[in-house]
């Protein structure tokens, strides 16, 4: 491979093996950043869209949980940096960015959910770089953070942040938690850090719900007990099962349902007799970011634990067939490895 050229994964249609191809490496303009990954880690929404579950444009490069070494930057950021950044991009001027809803912005732009373009390839987290627009909301990652668990800062951590932020106040509050995935365990961690006076979890899966318990949550709520119901399953039987544990002038926070599935049905006259608060949280901001980063720093919960298989970029397929068929919370890929 020539030396002015790097390789990425690329996605080309659900079913299909990714590729490992070459791409020239970026020169940076104007405000730009290019970053060497360290490592980028498998999300729920990639294996969507690796089987067809999840509409994404193609080719692209998929992964949108990363880390890395900043190698040119016109910013006030340096080269040798350790960094992570928002996954969505946002122009901060338009009528969403003015209402705080960056992850809605007239012009958004979100990493490992970009199409290759000829001008344009290092987009995603499952390549050796990624090259930073102008404008990329940047941060430097503490050093007690391992490179796996700043990687899903990038995505888990900061929408749990935002999600929370939406369900405040978390302090001295009974918070019920549907689905013990990577953003149900991490919600149950964060809002334990937070103060909540009690924390459940409820997953289908009894492996998933017994490891809650090793991120602050207990199990078997009551009913009518919850302050604040989140569910990050998307699935509308626990969706339509989860207002049942809350209490009155309780909050609904919905944010697994990224995926098709069948509407919901939620009793109209409970919503408003309990005087109930249901709300949609997609994606973050970047202070949501910078609040998973500020967690993460400081928390005694191990999530290196939850991040399993050590894969090179050429051994991608492998990565995404062990994540299908172990559906391990995380699985990472370090891009700059050789196999």
């Amino acid at each position: 491979m020539p030396v002015d050229t790097a390789l990425a994964a690329v996605f080309h249609a659900p079913g299909q093996p990714l590729t490992i191809d070459a791409f020239p490496i970026p020169k940076i303009n104007q405000g730009e950043t290019l970053v060497r990954i360290r490592c980028a880690t498998i999300c729920g929404s990639d294996l969507h869209t690796r089987t067809g579950r999840r509409n994404s444009p193609s080719p692209s490069v998929l992964g949108h949980e990363m880390v890395g070494d900043i190698v040119a930057t016109d910013t006030s950021f340096h080269p040798g940096d350790r960094i992570t950044w928002s996954m969505v991009w946002s122009c901060g001027a338009c009528d969403n960015c003015l209402r705080g809803l960056h992850s809605k912005c007239d012009h958004l732009y979100k990493f490992g959910h970009a199409a290759i373009t000829p001008t344009s390839h290092f987009t995603g987290g499952f390549a050796q770089y990624c090259l930073l627009p102008a404008g990329t909301a940047i941060f430097k990652i503490p050093d007690n953070i391992p490179d796996p668990v700043a990687s899903i800062a990038n995505c888990a951590t900061a929408t749990v942040a935002a999600v929370l932020r939406k369900a405040s106040p978390i302090k001295g509050q009974t918070i019920v938690i549907l689905g013990a995935g990577m953003l149900g365990l991490t919600a149950c961690a964060m809002a334990k850090h937070q103060g909540a006076k009690e924390v459940f979890a409820i997953d289908t899966d009894p492996q998933r719900q017994a490891l809650a318990t090793q991120f602050g949550a207990s199990l078997n709520p009551q009913q009518n007990s919850a302050h604040v119901v989140l569910d990050f399953t998307g699935n509308p039987d626990a969706m339509e099962q989860g207002i049942q544990y809350l209490r009155t002038a309780a909050a609904f926070i919905l944010a697994g349902a990224v995926f098709p599935s069948r509407p919901i049905e939620l009793p109209a006259e409970q919503i408003v007799r309990k005087c109930l608060r249901i709300e949609g949280v997609h994606n973050y901001s970047p202070n949501d970011l910078a609040a998973a980063l500020d967690f993460l720093a400081a928390t005694t919960y191990n999530f290196e634990t939850l991040i399993e298989g050590h894969y090179s970029l050429n051994e991608i397929n492998e990565a995404f067939a062990f994540a299908h068929s172990h559906k391990p919370p995380r699985v990472a890929i370090y891009p700059n490895e050789k196999q």
